[in-house]
């Protein structure tokens, strides 16, 4: 994401069963199709959304409901994540929820092992599939805690990577389809943040579909707020509510008293399904 919300660290810091391939940008039908589990619903957002490090206080959130924005991500869990979540509980997420705000949660998982920037956790081909599952399991178990019921997506974040490099691209590919079955195997719907250049497009282009992302939330800093016109892959890909679209970075905003440095995202996809 962008650099507000980094670790100190650096800059660079999803779903199917056994039997059941899944085609990215088959829409609900397909993102919902797992024999003998019954989906919920899917609860689709769309319209202006924003990203922030830290989930910002209850009051910032009710000043800030002016209608400019009707959703907000939060950061639920990753070893990955790079700020500290105060706010961010299972109380403020019903609170904020009761306002009106839709919420989009993201996992910060395993990160790419050709980025050059050292990470808490980094994937290597040989504990991909096994880091994908665990992550996914705590990506459950964190959004779970915090009052987003099954039915509801985790955007799992892949920061920038050399998607030329075989190797490390194909590791990045197996620990993404991991992380996506462990979340079906829950039924939570998956979700993946990159970038048009390297880590969507790695998702959007690949040859195999299979137990890749049903929605794909996909940086690209242009300031356009669209998920159509900009959309930079074939028009069939990630369609009937499954994109997301950062367009705005860095965006210092005041409403109601409360300044925030936020990113703007269009939205056009799943949401957090609060209980």
């Amino acid at each position: 994401m962008s650099s507000h919300r980094l670790s100190k660290k650096g800059r660079y810091i999803a779903w199917a069963t056994v039997g059941v391939a899944v085609v990215a940008g088959a829409g609900i039908a397909a993102q919902t199709s797992m024999a003998a589990t019954t989906w919920p619903a899917q609860k689709t957002f769309t319209g202006r959304a924003f990203d922030t490090c830290t989930a910002p206080s209850l009051s910032a959130m009710k000043a800030w409901k002016t209608g400019f924005y009707g959703a907000a991500a939060v950061y639920v869990g990753g070893k990955n994540r790079g700020c500290t979540q105060a706010n961010l509980t299972a109380s403020w997420v019903k609170s904020v929820n009761s306002l009106g705000w839709k919420l989009i949660p993201i996992y910060v998982g395993a990160q790419p092992p050709c980025q050059t920037s050292s990470n808490p956790e980094k994937l290597t081909a040989s504990t991909a599939a096994s880091l994908g599952t665990a992550d996914a399991a705590d990506a459950v178990a964190k959004a779970s805690a915090l009052g987003m019921k099954a039915g509801s997506p985790v955007y799992l974040d892949m920061e920038p990577y050399d998607i030329t490099n075989k190797a490390c691209n194909d590791a990045v590919l197996t620990y993404v389809r991991s992380f996506d079955k462990a979340l079906r195997a829950k039924t939570y719907r998956s979700g993946y943040y990159g970038f048009t250049s390297s880590s969507a497009k790695a998702i959007a282009t690949a040859t195999d579909k299979t137990d890749l992302p049903g929605n794909l939330w996909y940086a690209l800093w242009d300031k356009t707020n669209t998920t159509t016109s900009d959309w930079p892959w074939g028009s069939t890909q990630f369609t009937n509510h499954s994109r997301g679209h950062q367009y705005m970075v860095n965006s210092k905003e005041s409403r109601g008293g409360y300044t925030i440095t936020v990113d703007r995202d269009a939205w056009d996809a799943p949401v957090a399904i609060i209980g």
